[in-house]
């Protein structure tokens, strides 16, 4: 671990960074909340297909719940800060990959919501109900590996970024 002390930028960073800066100083967090919740997600599919604990489940779903929290509060900063811009040059590239990554962590945070909702929803299941939640449940599966793929290339644009 470094000894050296964090460089954290207070409240929303405004007063010590331009405008363009801070949107991807929050790009960036938002990169490394996609990556957190993608690993955590890929982790818990992984468990369910092995023996494992009881607690071992339940604290890798509460990983997954943390991270989707996460990934949401970024979201929200991320979009407070990008607010209004439209950058050009060398960061325009940078920029589209940082507003294509804010819309699979959007599209996934929809995906994973209404199939937490539909869960919920419903109890006992007809085979038609089964078949809907297979579909939704392979939409998210979907959103997640976009999320992935968005982070990555966001990841390209942003070199040592970590």
């Amino acid at each position: 671990m470094p000894k050296s002390k964090p460089s954290v930028i207070p409240g929303d960073g405004a007063e010590s960074l331009s405008p363009l800066d801070c949107a991807m100083v929050t790009a960036d967090a938002l990169y490394r909340a996609a990556l957190d919740t993608w690993h955590h997600h890929e982790r818990l599919s992984r468990l369910v297909g092995r023996p494992t604990i009881e607690i071992e489940h339940r604290v890798a779903r509460e990983m997954c719940s943390l991270c989707d929290e996460a990934l949401g509060d970024m979201l929200a900063a991320y979009e407070l800060a990008a607010k209004g811009m439209q950058p050009d040059g060398d960061e325009a590239e940078a920029w589209h990959k940082a507003n294509s990554l804010w819309l699979a962590s959007r599209e996934y945070l929809r995906r994973h919501t209404g199939c937490d909702q539909l869960t919920r929803r419903i109890g006992s299941h007809s085979a038609d109900q089964l078949g809907t939640m297979v579909v939704e449940f392979d939409l998210e599966a979907s959103s997640v590996l976009a999320l992935k793929h968005a982070a990555e290339a966001y990841r390209r644009t942003r070199p040592g970024l970590s």
